[in-house]
């Protein structure tokens, strides 16, 4: 048997070693359809197939987890477009038959997603997978997705919608390849809630024949089909022995001298919050407060904020810190209630902060709910903007805060303006926190939902390492203290590097957190700060994370190689 070894990103950590199943391709309208004899009742058929596919979203969704259920909720809503109904029954008007008429108007509003970019651009996956799926209705066929598993198996997908992801057995799911995706698709997020191992953008994964053997390997992002006995073993072994080591770390994060870096989750609602709560962590460094909005047609009420908060709050008890992070939403996040009209770059546009100064009914709400559900548990809140670029936005919402009744404020640290100017925007408030995310896409001026950019996106890029630098030399400046809570705060090698530029607080997705503390425990300040400065003084992301991989402790490379 031939080994062929292929290589994508590692998104969720671990390996896995089982056959593969390939996921059913989506279905597509047929090349000859006929045009419709009665263009109306074939619109009447088609909002039917549009309904069955949104009642199949809703009924996954009871059954899912918290997170998985917003996505899917969301992917609904998708499919009760009725602006995608309008242009599908334009298609039936001008003679296209049903199952064409549904593929045409999906990709034109596929064009229009990926031409706004970010929020939008993440969503063409849950739209071509809506308009797959209408299409399997309007044929009377089956509906594409993950085949029924009997055995542990390593899923190939394309790329893998979340109305299949938020469903997997993960006790039979021993792993996941895409062949496009990005490093934050729903696919990733949910794969990492889940534990399973995950490699996306794997170019020619699609070409490994069903029922091959296959080991992945979620931290490299390697895909080896037909490995070797001995490479599966070693992965094995390297799994058995990471678990060994991080069950003996414990408690705060701090350096092998003794310096504290607080190690936080970021949750998205309720489940997420009674979860990580369970956890060994020191409470919560982003509510991501937007899953409350998104899936709303009306403006959530102050009760019906409170009684969220209050929910989210619980878990923590009055001595573990939950960092808020206010409404993160806009143009390229819409809200059926806020639309503040069309962008011609949404990215850029009246996000975060910009559409509550636009909206300040919005935010005067939340931050109210958000103080009564402070009061009812006695939670340390404190309550962080996002998309600040100037000290004046950052001055208009720490007094917003500070009207509100809640005792500290912040402001997110995503765009280069507020990482270079770090040393104004933290002044009116309390601390700061880097969304290492969208700063690195500002940076770089690369979609971060773009597989295609994933090099570019690289969190070990120098430039977006300098930036971050800077930012943190603008909060030492004024003593106060600055977190991250984007993706680099779960990577044990990243967390040395942003320990050794300043960061005083790492969040990240709960599971993460045992291999941050340990890579913490075997290093001092010192030498976080010299790997620190051997990453930033790199010429390229791979040169910045060989040097801080060769400079580590032995037992940390021994756990990531």
């Amino acid at each position: 048997m031939e080994v062929r070894t292929l290589q994508g990103i590692g998104v969720s950590a671990g390996s896995a070693y089982a056959p593969t199943v390939v996921v059913a391709p989506p279905v597509t309208a047929p090349a000859d359809e006929p045009a419709p004899v009665d263009a109306d009742a074939e619109l009447v058929r088609v909002k039917a197939a549009f309904e069955q596919v949104a009642a199949d979203l809703d009924a996954r969704a009871a059954r899912a987890d918290k997170t998985a259920a917003q996505i899917l909720t969301a992917t609904a809503l998708i499919a009760r477009d009725k602006g995608l109904h309008k242009a599908a029954g334009k298609h039936l008007a001008a003679g296209s038959g049903p199952a064409t008429s549904v593929h045409r108007a999906v990709e034109e509003y596929a064009a229009q997603f990926e031409a706004l970019g970010d929020y939008f651009a993440e969503r063409v996956t849950d739209l071509r997978d809506v308009g797959s799926r209408t299409i399997a209705a309007v044929l009377g066929v089956p509906a594409p997705g993950v085949p029924t598993l009997t055995a542990p198996s390593v899923v190939i997908a394309l790329d893998l919608a979340p109305a299949d992801t938020a469903v997997l057995d993960r006790d039979l799911v021993a792993g996941i390849v895409t062949q496009e995706g990005g490093r934050n698709s729903h696919t990733v997020i949910l794969a990492a809630q889940m534990g399973i191992p995950a490699v996306v953008h794997c170019a020619d994964a699609l070409s490994i024949e069903p029922g091959t053997p296959v080991s992945i390997d979620g931290d490299s992002g390697a895909v080896v089909a037909n490995p070797s006995a001995e490479s599966v073993a070693a992965l094995a072994d390297r799994d058995s022995k990471r678990a060994t080591l991080l069950s003996a770390t414990s408690g705060p994060g701090k350096t092998s001298d003794g310096h504290a870096v607080g190690l936080l989750a970021n949750i998205g609602g309720v489940d997420d919050a009674v979860a990580a709560g369970a956890q060994d962590l020191e409470g919560v460094g982003l509510f991501r407060t937007e899953f409350v909005f998104l899936s709303a047609k009306t403006a959530p009420t102050l009760e019906e904020q409170t009684d969220i908060y209050t929910r989210v709050f619980q878990p923590f008890g009055t001595d573990r810190r939950i960092v808020v992070r206010t409404l993160d939403a806009g143009a390229d996040k819409p809200l059926a209630f806020a639309d503040l009209g069309a962008e011609d770059n949404p990215a850029l546009g009246r996000r975060g902060l910009r559409l509550s100064q636009a909206r300040p009914e919005l935010l005067e709400t939340q931050l109210k709910a958000l103080a009564a559900a402070a009061s009812a548990t006695g939670a340390d809140i404190r309550v962080m903007a996002p998309m600040v670029a100037t000290v004046e936005e950052a001055q208009w919402f720490a007094d917003q805060v500070a009207a509100a009744g809640l005792p500290k404020s912040g402001v997110m640290i995503e765009v280069p303006a507020a990482a270079l100017g770090a040393r104004h925007v933290l002044a009116p408030v309390d601390f700061g926190s880097l969304g290492t995310n969208d700063l690195a896409q500002y940076t770089m001026a690369a979609d971060r939902m773009q597989g295609a950019l994933s090099d570019l996106l690289d969190p070990w890029q120098p430039a977006v390492l300098n930036v971050i630098k800077a930012a943190c030399a603008g909060a030492a400046e004024l003593g106060k203290p600055i977190g991250v809570c984007g993706e680099s705060g779960g990577d044990p090698l990243m967390a040395l590097v942003l320990t050794g530029l300043g960061v005083s607080s790492l969040s990240m997705a709960p599971s993460k957190v045992p291999a941050v503390r340990f890579a913490l425990s075997r290093h001092s300040l010192e030498a976080c700060q010299r790997l620190a400065e051997s990453a930033v003084s790199a010429a390229t992301a791979v040169a910045a994370r060989e040097a801080v991989l060769g400079a580590a402790d032995p037992q940390l490379q021994a756990l990531l190689t």
